[in-house]
């Protein structure tokens, strides 16, 4: 599961981006699960968005 969200950096997240802070972010939760459904891994994702582009590709059956 991926939950993107935008808002403004931080003063801690923008000195370590090297950005202004109250800048636009995109803030990404992710969280992976195993088989049994039992969550494995998660992260926290802090992207500038101003410097970057997030693209999903995402199937679609027929």
């Amino acid at each position: 599961m991926e939950q993107p969200e935008p808002r403004q950096a931080t003063a801690e997240e923008a000195s370590l981006l090297g950005i202004q802070k109250a800048a636009l972010v995109t803030h990404i939760r992710r969280t992976y699960y195993s088989d049994e459904g039992q969550p494995v891994e998660t992260a926290d994702i802090v992207i500038p968005s101003a410097l970057c582009e997030i693209v999903y590709e995402i199937p679609v059956s027929r």
